[in-house]
């Protein structure tokens, strides 16, 4: 099912614009990064608690709750803000659920110099353990947020219960990406010229694109989403800054992965209409982790979050309850032969 446009009347996900928002808005600060974070169910752990405390609590295993949370994490050039139709839904079934501005994203502070993923990864972590206090973290990520998921997966000290990669790059992408990486000649000339282009010409280029990359059918776009993505490309200036980090993290991307480390619950989503990162890369993200389950959907585009926030919702939840379940019982078997084998 994808969605369709809502009523004039109602808001974002579907909600009454009478209705009062069930997601909370806070900033907060992880490895050193200040961010914006979109909450719904219960509150997260109070900030102005020491850190020592908090990383007490999530150690101690007879105070920590079992409680599926979810953490959401968007992709390049996007936002938390991608998040909340599915987390108005995810707030009515009563999930808990954070979303959070990715550092150089939203409204979190920029990126340093050097490389990306490692400040994206001391980012990563300091969530997770933070919603650790609260419950079993259970990850989804979409594009760029797919990959920091995964590779979260890949330190088996983090408390996570489960992982959900949507449409994560550096499998087999699309024709577009690896563009971006070879880096021709019409791109080259772009940076390059001595004459930048005007304003008007590179939004109104985005506000064509945009629709036709991200959704399944950009004729049901919601205009505020795309208005907030072609908010990113508001200038030459700021457009040649975004290509040259694109090209920045391709190359990273080439080496991101350890995925024989991945032991967590893992569900690779694959969407049939993704413009950007192919069904045949999920496909083979789900060959190189034997354990995960692959859902293919062709009527989704690359952020089906967009797409279809209900059913989006509805998935992660199931498959949180699944994968917590599930870990909590491989927990309970090594415990059991530990204590057989020190016995």
């Amino acid at each position: 099912m994808t969605a369709t446009k809502r009523p004039d009347s109602a808001g974002p996900g579907g909600r009454s614009s009478s209705d009062p928002d069930p997601i909370r808005v806070s900033f907060r600060r992880y490895a050193g990064v200040r961010t914006r974070v979109l909450e719904v169910g219960e509150a997260g752990p109070d900030p102005d608690l020491p850190r020592r405390s908090l990383r007490r609590r999530a150690a101690t295993p007879h105070v920590r709750p079992s409680a599926p949370r979810l953490v959401l994490l968007h992709g390049y050039c996007d936002s938390a803000d991608t998040w909340r139709p599915a987390l108005e839904q995810l707030a009515a079934a009563g999930i808990p659920a954070v979303a959070v501005d990715l550092p150089g994203f939203g409204d979190a502070q920029p990126l340093r110099p050097g490389p990306m993923l490692p400040q994206l990864d001391a980012f990563t972590t300091a969530v997770v353990r933070e919603q650790a206090v609260l419950g079993s973290v259970v990850l989804a990520g979409n594009s760029l947020g797919g990959t920091m998921s995964l590779r979260a997966a890949q330190n088996s000290r983090l408390p996570i219960s489960g992982v959900v990669s949507i449409a994560a790059p550096g499998f087999v992408d699309s024709w577009l990406i690896r563009t971006v990486a070879r880096y021709p000649f019409p791109l080259r000339l772009y940076s390059a010229l001595p004459v930048p282009v005007p304003g008007f010409l590179v939004r109104k280029v985005a506000e064509q694109l945009v629709p036709r990359l991200l959704y399944a059918n950009s004729g049901a776009a919601d205009a505020l989403q795309v208005q907030r993505f072609t908010a990113l490309f508001p200038d030459y200036r700021a457009t040649k800054s975004r290509l040259e980090q694109a090209r920045q993290l391709v190359a990273e991307l080439a080496d991101a992965y350890r995925l024989d480390s991945v032991k967590v619950p893992l569900l690779v989503v694959a969407c049939g209409k993704d413009k950007l990162v192919t069904a045949a890369s999920g496909r083979q993200l789900h060959t190189l982790v034997p354990h995960s389950r692959l859902l293919v959907r062709e009527d989704w585009g690359h952020c089906p979050q967009l797409d279809d926030p209900v059913e989006i919702a509805e998935l992660l939840t199931y498959f949180a309850a699944s994968a917590v379940r599930t870990t909590q019982a491989k927990r309970a078997v090594e415990t059991v032969s530990e204590d057989t084998a020190a016995g």
